[in-house]
């Protein structure tokens, strides 16, 4: 039998049951979908055999008991879905994990217009995927990262970083930069917190969520990889000074 590409995932420690990040509610299923769907967050559609589609989550009816998202008829990842028994959709609200399974997924036509269409899902998972306390970088402070383009070698990068944890990192992808999409391994990157903080990693882009319209861009919700002990001290020793100081600077 084969597994799923993208296993639920929520512990480590396996002794704590799943249904502790299980949502049952309706109103309350209803209401994180919305918050995908409103937020336009990207969200990837997996199944086994490592296929796996990103999209949007385009519209939810609670009364019809339906979800929709878009989606393109040409696209071979499309046709292997439908193909499959087992999909599991996965999104991020925030630092928050979400994951459902998708029953009866069907592809429906309006005129030019192609969706995915699948039934109400009865449980949702939700899950914070890193514990760690997420600071946003001071005003007066410009973090960034430096990388290259992973589908352009020869371009290098400089990211703004928008927020940071001791595992995870947030950044901002301008819109004339090409996307980076979820999934995507980056090599070496250098993250740049302050004068006395600069950190060697590779970065995992977990998933894309499309910010306002005024901001041109798109954020980067990424796992930091290959910290070790000096590092993760120093990044802690980061984190905790800009939490002091936002403190201090709003009690001013």
């Amino acid at each position: 039998m084969e597994t799923r590409p993208m296993p639920i995932e929520l512990l480590k420690d396996h002794s704590v049951e799943l249904s502790e990040f299980s949502v049952t509610s309706d109103a309350e299923i209803e209401t994180i979908l919305k918050q995908l769907c409103d937020g336009g967050a990207f969200v990837t559609l997996y199944a086994p055999g490592g296929h796996s589609y990103t999209t949007l989550l385009w519209a939810v009816d609670a009364e019809r008991g339906v979800v929709c998202f878009s989606a393109e008829s040409s696209d071979p990842q499309v046709s292997a879905l439908l193909e499959s028994e087992e999909v599991v959709c996965v999104g991020y609200l925030d630092s928050i994990k979400v994951q459902f399974d998708l029953q009866g997924l069907v592809m429906v036509r309006g005129g030019k217009n192609i969706a995915l269409n699948a039934s109400w899902p009865e449980v949702v998972y939700r899950f914070q995927r890193r514990g760690a306390f997420r600071v946003k970088p001071l005003h007066s402070a410009t973090p960034a990262v430096q990388m290259r383009h992973p589908g352009a070698p020869d371009k290098p990068l400089e990211l703004r970083i928008l927020d940071i944890s001791l595992g995870g990192i947030a950044l901002f992808l301008p819109q004339d930069v090409p996307m980076i999409p979820a999934g995507t391994r980056i090599g070496r990157c250098v993250v740049e917190l302050d004068a006395d903080t600069r950190l060697d990693v590779s970065l995992h882009v977990h998933h894309v969520t499309v910010l306002n319209p005024e901001s041109k861009g798109v954020r980067l919700g990424c796992e930091m990889l290959g910290l070790d002990g000096s590092s993760t001290r120093a990044l802690q020793r980061y984190i905790d000074y800009t939490q002091k100081r936002r403190h201090a600077l709003g009690h001013l």
